[in-house]
């Protein structure tokens, strides 16, 4: 079977550490990267780039945010969107009052803003866990986003509450066109995804697992919790900072508070319990399924199902959502990530019984 890995010998420590330990899965990650970068933007409509892509990206990149925190290091938050909103509200300001300041410098130091204040309210976590911590982090949703529609200096004293993005300019060039901001965005989720795989695999991702599965044990043998906990919640608020960044600039072209409300919490939350808890895959798979399946019943409905009565089209996404969330939680809580393992590893044995 083409996927075999027979023959395929590792001689040093390095290349069975690789990411991509199987050539199959290097030829597989390349070509998909060649497709992302040269023949989508030659090929997909100004619609596609803009409705489905970028916010794809963007929303992937959050999610693996999340799983950092909540996947990897077990600590449940509510609260990804309140650290979103922080990252594009600081990347404004340091635009709008630092002057010269490069734009990728500001989204950097917008996820610091971000990762700064997941840290104050990730002290928490220390002496609360579950349930409790999930109240709490719900508790800084409410809080961030009263701050910034309350605090004029956030908006700089806006009327509206509702602030322009500056333009996208970076290293001279503007990135004003649908082609060109999903290009940016790409390399930008590209690399932090890398990051974040090989950050899992590094001894701090490793100390997160330990923590997650029993934090008692990974004390007792030596894992300082405080630093461990507020080391996820800190690069989980960088990771959701950046994303929130990207998502006024790239995808709404406004700073405004309520794009950054409960729900989109909650959206991030589903991304990683239908793409799988624990895994980089499990969070672009959560987010593709989030994107794309209100587009898939729109046209269903509007295709197949024009009878409903209309009570049961307008609520169809949430009764959608809500079945596959109680789906995966019972019959595979490790999400779509998993069945993706567990499809590699029967074509690895086929055409023999697993």
């Amino acid at each position: 079977m083409f996927y075999r890995e027979a023959g395929q010998y590792k001689t040093t420590y390095e290349a069975d550490s690789a990411i991509f330990p199987i050539r199959q899965e290097r030829f597989a990650f390349w070509t998909f990267l060649v497709i992302a970068f040269v023949v989508v933007p030659l090929t997909a409509s100004p619609y596609l780039f803009s409705a489905i892509l970028i916010p794809f990206l963007i929303l992937a990149l959050a999610a693996i945010g999340l799983n950092i925190l909540t996947g990897y290091a077990g600590q449940l938050s509510l609260g990804s969107a309140a650290f979103m909103a922080v990252g594009a509200f600081a990347s404004y300001n340091f635009v709008l009052r630092v002057p010269g300041i490069p734009l990728l410098v500001a989204f950097g130091c917008g996820g610091l803003s971000a990762a700064a204040v997941g840290i104050l309210f990730g002290l928490p976590s220390l002496r609360i866990r579950g349930f409790y911590l999930a109240v709490a982090t719900l508790a800084a949703q409410f809080f961030i986003v009263w701050c910034l529609t309350k605090i004029g200096w956030f908006t700089n004293y806006s009327a509206s509450g509702v602030i322009t993005a500056q333009a996208l300019v970076i290293l001279g060039y503007t990135f004003d066109t649908p082609r060109a901001k999903y290009l940016l965005v790409l390399t930008i989720v590209a690399l932090m995804a890398l990051a974040a795989k090989n950050m899992a695999r590094s001894n701090t991702g490793r100390k997160w697992m330990a923590v997650r599965d029993m934090d008692v044990a990974a004390e007792v043998i030596g894992i300082r919790l405080m630093s461990s906990k507020l080391l996820a919640f800190a690069v989980s608020s960088f990771y959701c900072g950046v994303a929130g960044a990207l998502y006024a600039y790239a995808y709404l072209g406004t700073v405004e508070p309520e794009a950054y409300n409960l729900d989109l919490s909650f959206r991030i939350l589903f991304m990683i319990i239908i793409g799988g808890m624990g895994t980089i895959l499990g969070s672009f798979l959560g987010a593709a399924f989030i994107v794309l399946t209100p587009i898939l019943l729109n046209i269903f409905v509007h295709t197949f199902a024009q009878s409903l009565p209309s009570s049961v089209s307008s609520n169809l996404e949430p009764m959608v959502f809500g079945g596959m969330i109680i789906y995966f939680l019972v019959v595979e809580p490790h999400g779509l990530a998993r069945l993706w393992q567990i499809g590699k590893e029967k074509l690895r044995l086929w055409p023999f019984p697993h």
